[in-house]
């Protein structure tokens, strides 16, 4: 199979790169220039935002192209146009952002979806840029060529938003740590590589429309996650698990400064935590354990350093230690058991 990968450096475009490789695939990477590419694929160079920055696609034929653009959605207009005639099929990583908000509990792909976007429009709000893109995508390709990815929380090696390297960062510093609770609290994810592996699968299968692309509601928990992250990291945080309304009540966001966790029974929580995702199970999506997403991302953490790269257009994530130390003197919070490894 002949893959390209618009972007291809980075977090999800690079798992997707390493995976293709991986099924001894040739990956050709469109990409700037800025980082490079997994060993063994093909570079194209261009910045699909200058003009004629796409002249290094002006040739070439493919099975498949991967997009993961989250900008402006004229950008993805322009490639999927472009290539329409010399790729089988056009996957794109898009969001469950995409829905009207707030979407219900358990939503799934036939949900309402947001208003306003175009495939032309210029750059706008997140939601708007990735389904106008999808709408790009539909019109250069055809609803039976594309397929339109929505992940929700995306984690795992080469996270270059910051969330879980965060907390196996705060984690390793030891002491007492404010942990959100409850510890049951339901964490709905895909580990990047899992998303990946499905996305080639699909190229394989000629699937096609919209799939919303996470593990099971319930997959794992905040306790699960946080238990794991003291785990790899030695052992020596204590987690300080605290009542949502104590963290709330202190002026602590949500999502942002406490990244993966968002209050049960909030909206927020049904459209990040509850999507229903069993058309993707049933089209081969298959989650590895809570623990070996955090393992390896702690393995890779410790490769580059401790300090994990940094979006630009994302802003950075994580609680200063002075607002948590005020949150644990004044909620108090419960200390947790770790379980021992294994269990």
């Amino acid at each position: 199979m002949r893959l390209l990968v618009l972007g291809g450096t980075e977090f999800v475009g690079r798992a997707v790169v390493e995976a293709a490789l991986g099924r001894g695939w040739e990956a050709t990477v469109f990409h700037r220039g800025r980082h490079a590419p997994p060993p063994g694929a093909r570079s194209l160079h261009g910045d699909r935002t200058a003009p004629d920055g796409l002249a290094a696609l002006a040739e070439g034929a493919w099975d498949a192209v991967v997009d993961t653009w989250s900008a402006a959605p004229r950008a993805v207009r322009d490639a999927a146009r472009l290539l329409a005639g010399r790729a089988g099929r056009y996957v794109y990583v898009s969001s469950c952002s995409v829905y009207a908000w707030a979407p219900p509990a358990g939503y799934a792909e036939d949900a309402p979806l947001v208003g306003g976007a175009a495939a032309d429009a210029g750059r706008s709000d997140y939601a708007r840029d990735k389904r106008g893109a999808e709408l790009a995508v539909l019109d250069a390709f055809g609803a039976d060529r594309s397929v339109l990815v929505r992940c929700g929380l995306i984690l795992g090696p080469y996270e270059n938003i910051g969330r879980l390297p965060w907390w196996l960062n705060r984690v390793a510093r030891g002491g007492p740590v404010l942990a959100p609770g409850p510890r049951d609290l339901p964490v709905q994810y895909v580990d990047v590589r899992d998303l990946a592996e499905w996305a080639l699968g699909a190229v394989e299968r000629e699937l096609s429309g919209p799939y919303n692309l996470a593990s099971a509601p319930g997959h794992t928990t905040m306790g699960a996650l946080l238990d794991a992250c003291v785990r790899v990291t030695g052992g020596a945080a204590e987690l300080r698990w605290t009542d949502p309304g104590t963290v709330l009540g202190a002026g602590v966001r949500p999502w942002t400064q406490l990244p993966v966790w968002v209050p049960p029974g909030s909206d927020l929580h049904d459209a990040l935590h509850t999507a229903d995702v069993s058309r993707a199970l049933a089209t081969g999506l298959r989650c590895r354990p809570a623990a070996k997403t955090v393992s390896d991302t702690w393995t890779w953490l410790r490769a580059v350093g401790g300090t994990a790269p940094q979006r630009p257009d994302r802003p950075p994530v994580g609680l200063d230690p002075e607002t948590e130390a005020k949150v644990l003197a004044a909620g108090g919070g419960v200390p947790g058991t770790t379980p021992r490894p294994g269990a």
